[in-house]
């Protein structure tokens, strides 16, 4: 599919990183950008890759990756809908430092570097959005990294529930794992082995109810306090 066929002002519009620009600023960015379809599966890019452009995930998952000396994936992070990558890399002129491959179907906005500078030059704003966002996953990566050092596993995998279910308002509620119970693993620094064992534990303790990628967060409330009750 051509993107010349694709409404991409409409598509930039609806992302949290471009909602608020003008019409006219909008089209004048599209005209750099270009849409994506990827299946379940595929290297959007690859370690040593140069970096000209980042990512924004429209439609699907994909999860940055690292392989160690002895062959063991460690996922650095997991990218949803309205979610972007390689930004960073983009402006320092590095090459990727990590593998990207989508997890399921993705439809990718693909924003050129060219087209980001000349907007950045045209209008502060447009670079104001890009530094919060860009502070925004950086801090979330701190985070990340405190929790690995600071918090037992157990911890961890409480925290990653809670995080992922934060807009849900009830004590009671399903969420959907995003990924493989493998792939969550290994974004919490955990073996898939043990991630199971602490969700079976929570389980038995009356506070989840698993249902293959289904989880029911049956009370938040004691979830967070578990296992100190």
């Amino acid at each position: 599919m051509q993107s010349q066929q694709i409404d991409l002002p409409r598509y930039l519009s609806v992302l949290p990183l471009f909602g608020d620009l003008r019409t006219d600023e909008l089209v004048r960015l599209a005209e750099g950008c270009q849409l994506r379809r990827m299946p379940r599966g595929d290297m959007v890019c690859r370690m040593g890759q140069p970096c000209e452009e980042f990512h924004v995930v429209v439609v699907g998952q994909v999860k940055l990756f690292a392989i160690s000396p002895d062959g063991h994936e460690k996922v650095i992070e997991l990218v949803g809908p309205g979610n972007s990558f390689g930004e960073a890399l983009m402006f320092s002129g590095r090459a990727y430092v990590v593998n990207v491959q989508t997890l399921s179907d993705s439809l990718l906005l693909v924003v050129s570097k060219a087209a980001v500078l000349a907007e950045v030059a045209r209008d502060p704003r447009f670079a104001m959005r890009l530094l919060t966002n860009l502070s925004r996953r950086m801090q979330s990566l701190i985070n990340d990294v405190q929790s690995d050092a600071l918090h037992s596993g157990m911890q961890r995998v409480i925290g990653y529930l809670l995080r992922e279910s934060e807009s849900q308002a009830p004590q009671v509620f399903t969420l959907s794992l995003p990924a493989s119970k493998a792939t969550i693993a290994s974004r919490l620094s955990l073996t898939p082995e043990y991630f199971s064992r602490v969700l079976h534990e929570l389980e038995a303790a009356g506070l989840i109810v698993i249902d293959k990628r289904e989880v029911r967060i049956l009370d938040a409330a004691r979830l967070a306090r578990y296992p100190a009750t």
